[in-house]
């Protein structure tokens, strides 16, 4: 999953999310508007203030694991110390992936059995498939409700103001 970083008309910098694009034009825009996008083209909202509603609206429903697993994996990614992999993998792995984890996630066995069997020799890798379901399951289901939600056309009210 590709994430780059740039600028828009807005002046914070902003997150696109790579190949699936399903954020793009939507909650985080930079250029090209995605096809989950509404007919009209919606300003700018910055990370912060997108990821903030975006998180408030799975609190009402009861799913924000699936974001909070999503950013953990993230920042997974960018561990650069040996040392630090494994125990890293170790917390997300017992706070999303194991069975009764305290956040488990929404995923299928054979997903999570194969997540399991990568811990024994944690990568930067090892939840890219967990990761992946977790994100097909936000872009179907939860966002495109979020994009129908009074969180979010607040938001939009709010940010069309301010670049007014």
């Amino acid at each position: 999953m590709d994430i780059s970083w740039g600028r828009g008309p807005c002046e914070e910098n902003q997150m696109v999310f790579g190949r699936q694009g399903w954020m793009e034009g939507c909650l985080l825009k930079e250029t090209a508007p995605c096809p989950l996008s509404p007919p009209v083209v919606t300003p700018c909202i910055s990370l912060a203030d997108g990821l903030a509603a975006f998180r408030a609206f799975l609190k009402t429903e009861f799913s924000e694991e699936n974001l909070e697993f999503w950013l953990a994996c993230e920042d997974f990614k960018k561990t650069r110390s040996a040392a630090k992999l494994a125990s890293k993998a170790q917390r997300i792995f017992e706070e999303f992936i194991d069975v009764q984890a305290p956040r488990e996630v929404n995923i299928d066995f054979q997903t999570r059995e194969l997540t399991r069997r990568n811990m024994q020799e944690p990568s930067l890798s090892c939840f890219d498939q967990a990761q992946g379901k977790v994100h097909s399951l936000m872009e179907k289901d939860s966002y495109p409700r979020f994009l129908r939600s009074k969180i979010y056309t607040d938001l939009l009210s709010q940010t069309q103001r301010r670049l007014s």
